[in-house]
């Protein structure tokens, strides 16, 4: 199953200047210095990643349209090659490609597989070794470059087993297209549903509700379980930060109206459990208690409202001077939130938060905590502890930001503090690391953001905001009535 929702651009195809296969086939090789561009026989560019010369895997290949790259195609290691100039109407031979690459000195141990953007959805065994697949565009592939990385060792190994996943997709997958518009419908952003009537929309579930039931549809009386994943990619539109939020949309609307598997019945962990509530837990799906969470999240929230000002003063030095109106305002958002809400119910409600701290906390801080209680909510329904849980949602977040430690963030907080309480499960030793790293943000310059515009003696002495908001709310979140 699939579900597109495209991105408007907004600029002219002329100023973007997509489709200049000229563009592409220097543009990829300064992505990826492994390319190596060679011709066919027929004229084509060839841009053949040499880092999987010995590679024992069935070979990808994908001829696309040039200017639709998705970020799938950009950054997966398992692409050997990729063709951006076959015209329609030019002679793009499968065999002329496999002739290029076995010259390029790859060997052919377990075949290749040819997906071709721009055609009728089609499967063909060419030779023994050798199978196209035709799509209709650059998502359609997107999708089977994403299925075919995520297969076992054992399937990629065999052209065969592989030819067999392929078959599979191709007759059981369903795909439905809505479409982002730059006007409003009623003063609300627009999206064109899949019979391209244009309605406005009030959050991201809402926008793609209707596709999601459409492309349900076919399936509504398939007997057999149905086993779901999601994975999403931006073709020259849509950031990280829109594709989670559209990701979480679909994730959780499928976990809603697909029977889930029971879950089995383990022994409660909550507040006389011995040792830290944080880190100990006796099973593997974590259950809480409303008043163990709701005490933590209202003293750690508390405590960010009352330190605002600090926050506040900080960000006047270093930054814009918004970090601690932020965060305050982020924090009142979560009291309101939860005041009625069952927490005990600690992953649904978080998933349920996120919708809306991503319309009421703004800024680079509210981007951020999107993306990792969005990965923790999840996390927190799937692993056996809280340290893990975060450890989880931290490298989550770590895919969408290029801030690392170091780089005088509010990770030179998250990271000292994930890490030390997964490694020793004691709070007060990972609030002891992380107020360290804050306390490191003084002498560090900085490597992302505005301060990185300002001489580093005007940081100097000055703790990033980012990071010691975030240490304000965890020790306050540490404080158990």
């Amino acid at each position: 199953m699939a579900v597109v929702v495209e991105q408007t651009i907004p600029f002219a195809r002329e100023q973007l200047d997509t489709e200049n296969t000229t563009r592409w086939n220097t543009l990829y090789p300064l992505i990826r210095p492994s390319i190596k561009a060679l011709k066919t026989k027929s004229g084509q560019t060839v841009l053949v990643d040499q880092t999987l010369a010995d590679d024992k895997f069935v070979r990808v290949v994908v001829i696309g349209k040039a200017g639709n790259f998705s970020s799938k195609l950009l950054s997966d290691k398992h692409i050997t090659a990729v063709v951006t100039d076959c015209e329609s109407g030019s002679e793009c031979s499968s065999k002329d490609l496999v002739k290029a690459i076995n010259e390029a000195g790859h060997q052919q141990q377990a075949g290749i597989v040819i997906l071709r953007s721009g055609q009728q959805r089609s499967l063909t065994r060419v030779e023994d070794e050798l199978v196209e697949v035709g799509l209709a565009d650059d998502l359609d592939v997107d999708h089977l470059i994403h299925l075919l990385g995520a297969t076992t060792d054992a399937t990629r190994s065999s052209i065969e087993t592989t030819y067999e996943v392929l078959k599979n997709f191709l007759n059981t997958s369903t795909t439905v297209t809505a479409r982002f518009q730059t006007g409003k419908e009623g003063g609300r952003p627009a999206i064109s549903n899949p019979e391209g009537q244009s309605s406005g929309y009030e959050e991201a579930r809402h926008a793609i509700q209707e596709a999601l039931e459409q492309a349900m549809r076919p399936h509504a009386k398939q007997k057999d379980g149905i086993t779901h994943s999601v994975h999403y990619s931006d073709i020259n539109g849509l950031s990280r930060l829109e594709n989670y939020i559209l990701g979480l949309e679909i994730a959780t609307y499928l976990h809603q109206n697909l029977e889930a598997q029971p879950e089995p019945t383990n022994p409660l962990a909550d507040e006389t459990t011995e040792g830290s509530n944080l880190t100990k837990v006796d099973s593997r799906y974590m259950k809480f208690t409303d008043h163990a969470v709701r005490s933590r999240i209202e003293n750690g929230c508390d405590a960010v409202i009352k330190e605002e000002a600090t926050i506040t003063r900080y960000d006047e030095i270093v930054g814009d001077g918004d970090c601690g109106y932020t965060l305050r305002d982020g924090a009142k958002q979560v009291l309101k939130f939860i005041a009625n809400r069952n927490l005990s119910e600690l992953p649904q409600t978080l998933s349920e938060l996120v919708h809306d701290l991503e319309v009421n906390m703004g800024g680079t801080s509210g981007a951020l905590y999107c993306i990792f209680l969005t990965s923790l909510s999840s996390a927190l329904a799937s692993t056996e502890s809280v340290a893990t849980a975060l450890s989880v949602a931290m490298e989550q977040l770590l895919n969408y930001t290029r801030a690392r430690l170091g780089d005088r963030t509010m990770l030179d907080c998250l990271i000292p503090f994930v890490e030390t309480l997964k490694s020793t499960g004691d709070v007060k030793t990972a609030l002891a690391e992380a107020e360290r790293g804050v306390e490191s943000t003084k002498n560090l310059e900085a490597k992302l953001g505005r301060s990185t515009y300002l001489d580093e003696s005007a940081t100097r002495g000055v703790p990033d905001p980012g990071a010691y908001g975030l240490l304000v709310l965890l020790k306050g979140m540490s404080v158990t009535e």
